[in-house]
């Protein structure tokens, strides 16, 4: 960007104090022009400069507008350069946007940001010196890393206890378990835990697998970049499912599909699979709170446990990480080595991840019966470990790519993260049965 901004911070909406990135704004206008068909991203930053120009003539060097301010202020330097056509698209967008807020405040759209959960997080955090990179950097330094790493999965496992206990006090009534949550939130791992917990209490469990339920890869529409969009939950046989589903609550047999994610196809061999009268059936999905999926399964037989990746560490610049990023973090560690997919591949994808978490996950968890930490306090450092020789190519990957702005911000933003973070030497003091071996291999579970 060729204009200095003497905006440092602005307020959001809810009242919380940000830094001010103009690349944000750069994206808002380039997403603009684009739904109505433009291309250039060197336009949508000199507009950004002229944002910040007004900016800087509107307030004085250290005042903090409001986001409301900057969109007015982004509305306008649109309209006087002639870009109406782009202002409606971008008004439009903060319209919508503030009926979903409208609809939050009214009760229409129930919480979705578990509070009490974050507070006990961080609060552990703050008693174990790991609530920052600053502070987590300093255990790897010192060597007390071990220590936070033994002391976190304890709180993990005893977590699983309470969940189990949660279920077992229902037992008489369900007959499936759904574990659900975001992608990359842990849940394959927990649904295993949970497995084994509800087993040491004689409780009869099967487990299945709603990803080997995949359509083909090829009956996925590809975008302009080659890249297919399967995480939303179309992207599965639902009919088949809800078959499937129905006949096992009957006590039917069925025979389970096989997914290659190495081939993106379903292989023709099957499994048979069939559920014992007082056996509880496991699954772990993306989309397990999403009515349709299990909409053959009566309401009441179900339990739904939601995980998301709720980690309460600060990075450099004061902000709380993103849990999206974190989750992104695991992914690609994941997919460089489990899947046919890089690192950079994973960050271009991501904005699939995020558009389908949006719409078809997020806006359920109210319904779940139990929500569930799938973070870890020590896990940057790992991931650091792991990543950071890719994270150079990643960078230049999308830097000069117009269309795919998006992703240079997110690989831009977790660059400079993993930038600040020290890395862990030798991980060998990870137990087997951590959730973590789900991502960076060396698990006593097959996944």
């Amino acid at each position: 960007m060729t204009v200095d901004s003497h905006i440092t911070y602005i307020y959001k909406r809810n009242g919380r104090l940000v830094q001010f990135d103009q690349d944000r704004v750069t994206d808002a206008i380039f997403r603009a022009a684009r739904s109505i068909g433009g291309e250039d991203i060197n336009r949508a930053k000199e507009l950004s400069d002229e944002v910040v120009r007004v900016l800087n003539e509107t307030f004085e060097a250290g005042e903090r507008p409001t986001v409301e301010e900057i969109q007015d202020i982004v509305i306008k330097v649109l309209e006087q350069n002639d870009h109406q056509a782009t202002a409606r698209a971008y008004a439009n967008y903060r319209k919508e946007h503030a009926h979903l807020r409208e609809g939050r405040k009214s009760g229409e759209v129930a919480e979705t940001v578990p509070y009490k959960i974050l507070w006990d997080v961080l609060s552990w955090n703050v008693d174990y010196g790991c609530e920052s990179v600053e502070h987590l950097n300093e255990h790897v330094r010192r060597g007390t890393l071990p220590i936070i790493i033994e002391a976190a999965e304890k709180v993990y496992h005893d977590e699983i206890d309470n969940l189990a206990q949660s279920i077992l006090k229902k037992k008489d009534k369900i007959r499936i378990v759904i574990i659900a949550g975001p992608s990359s939130s842990g849940k394959t791992t927990t649904t295993i835990k949970i497995g084994e917990r509800l087993a040491e209490e004689k409780i009869s469990l099967t487990t299945i697998g709603l990803d080997n339920y995949y359509k083909n890869l090829k009956e996925h529409p590809k975008d302009e970049f080659g890249d297919y969009d399967f995480e939303r939950p179309e992207s599965l046989d639902i009919e088949l499912i809800n078959e499937h589903l129905a006949a096992l609550i009957r006590g039917e047999e069925i025979q389970m599909p096989f997914y290659n994610f190495k081939t993106g196809q379903r292989e023709h061999k099957t499994t048979p699979f069939h559920m014992e009268a007082n056996q509880i059936l496991l699954i772990d999905s993306l989309h397990g709170l999403y009515e349709p999926l299990t909409a053959s399964v009566p309401v009441d037989v179900k339990y739904k446990m939601y995980i998301e990746a709720l980690c309460q560490i600060k990075t450099p610049d004061g902000e709380f990480m993103r849990w999206a990023d974190l989750r992104m973090l695991r992914r690609m560690v994941r997919d460089s080595w489990a899947r046919s997919y890089s690192p950079e591949m994973t960050v271009g994808h991501w904005h699939y991840v995020r558009k389908s978490e949006m719409q078809y996950i997020v806006p359920f968890i109210s319904q779940a019966n139990y929500i569930f930490n799938g973070s870890l306090p020590y896990e940057l450092s790992v991931h650091k470990k792991y990543l950071w020789k890719y994270m150079d190519q990643i960078y230049n990957a999308y830097k000069d790519q117009p269309k795919r702005y998006d992703a240079f911000i997110r690989a831009r933003r977790v660059y400079e993260l993993l930038n600040a973070v020290t890395p862990i030497d030798d991980d060998s003091c990870i137990p087997r049965n951590s959730l973590m071996r789900e991502y960076i291999g060396g698990s006593v579970y097959k996944y």
